[in-house]
């Protein structure tokens, strides 16, 4: 495929992952006419399930990436825990996007902290912390209370834990050391909201962004999603104009999630990015014209990016195992009930808690209205495990 000159139907994207990103985006690939072929250990697994082709084995398994390799015509990750070593293996072979370079970047939070910083976005004041001293030194410029975090693996609140004394950072860092050789030591945030903007970067160059999420997290796991974010016009530009930067300065062909602070002075701080589609764009299904999903499609395809116009506010709430009774059902019929409200589930074979298996969006006239349609379809949340 040329610069400029899309795939040809019919052409085959390789998903390193086949968890929902991966299902959502082989359905959107398949209503353009592509085929999709799913690389992932699990042959029941929500992107298996709809994929042409299954590829079974480890997303770092040698001989399935060269598998994957000979029926892909190009490849895209949903997963960014995914080895950057094996993506690089794999860009020898055929087109790979984003790149496997943006990939480690991301999936370090030093290196991702460092090269955000690099490129003009603010961040929390942070320490990098590899021993019982070094946590003493970040203890010497850093104001309590910390969030200490492991450098790479974890994520929906996993690996993480937040000191409000030194004796309680001192008892964290021990023991997240003992599962990771690097940590990042952050100060917390005096938090106002958390937002996300989903960025999208063709092949060309050019760029298209959807409007700034505004998210709320239950237990380090994201809970409610609305769009757009109620904030200050000066700050969802703000928000729009650092994952724009971010795009630009790490060469991104494909979508990549910014998740940010807004302080309580108004500042916005870059958390972290995820170079995929994000859980926190999954209300651009029912409200935008294109899809993320259908979005990642076209980049890696060469189609011209779509339209990212959010026709209506939205809302979208996660479906996590909590809420499946012991039996394995849902109360599906009283979350229909809601109008306007559509449901989303991804096939996982058993509900765990904490475990994402689908989520509810509605789009409305307001964005209160549209989280109000979610909240009220998903009734009263489960205590959290």
């Amino acid at each position: 495929m040329s610069l400029g000159d899309p795939l040809p139907l019919g052409s085959t994207i390789g998903i390193l992952g086949g968890g929902q990103l991966g299902q959502m985006t082989a359905i959107a690939a398949r209503r353009l006419g592509y085929r999709t072929a799913v690389l992932d250990p699990d042959p029941t697994s929500p992107g298996a399930q709809v994929a042409d082709e299954l590829i079974q084995g480890s997303l770092s398994d040698g001989a399935a990436i060269e598998t994957l390799a000979q029926h892909a015509q190009v490849v895209t990750y949903e997963f960014e825990n995914v080895s950057a070593d094996a993506v690089a293996a794999l860009e020898r072979r055929v087109p790979v996007h984003p790149s496997s370079q943006l990939l480690r970047t991301s999936q370090h939070r030093i290196r991702e902290k460092t090269a955000i910083q690099r490129l003009g976005g603010d961040v929390p004041p942070f320490c990098a912390v590899s021993s019982a001293a070094d946590l003493e030194a970040a203890l010497g410029v850093l104001h309590l209370p910390l969030v200490l975090k492991t450098a790479t693996g974890g994520y929906d609140g996993k690996g993480q834990a937040v000191a409000a004394t030194r004796a309680e950072a001192r008892a964290a860092c021990a023991e997240l050391l003992a599962v990771s050789d690097t940590l990042i030591a952050e100060e917390q945030v005096d938090l106002a909201l958390e937002l996300s903007v989903i960025c999208a970067r063709d092949q060309q160059g050019r760029i298209a962004t959807y409007p700034a999420a505004e998210n709320r997290h239950v237990g380090g796991i994201l809970d409610v999603t609305s769009a757009p974010a109620r904030v200050s016009p000066a700050v969802a530009q703000q928000a729009d104009a650092v994952a724009r930067q971010l795009a630009v300065g790490l060469d991104l062909v494909g979508v990549l999630a910014v998740e940010m602070f807004v302080d309580q002075q108004g500042r916005v701080l870059v958390n972290e990015m995820a170079p995929r589609p994000h859980n926190s764009g999954h209300h651009t299904l029912e409200a935008c014209a294109t899809s993320q999903f259908e979005q990642l499609v076209r980049i890696v395809t060469g189609l011209p990016l779509g339209d990212t116009t959010m026709a209506r506010p939205a809302a979208m709430a996660n479906l996590l195992g909590d809420w499946w009774s012991p039996d394995g059902q849902l109360p599906v019929a009283r979350m229909l009930a809601v109008p306007g409200v559509v449901l989303h589930l991804y096939g996982k074979a058993s509900a765990r808690p904490g475990r994402k298996m689908g989520h509810l969006t509605a789009v409305a006239s307001t964005t209160e209205e549209a989280v109000a349609r979610v909240l009220a379809a998903r009734g009263e949340r489960p205590t959290a495990p």
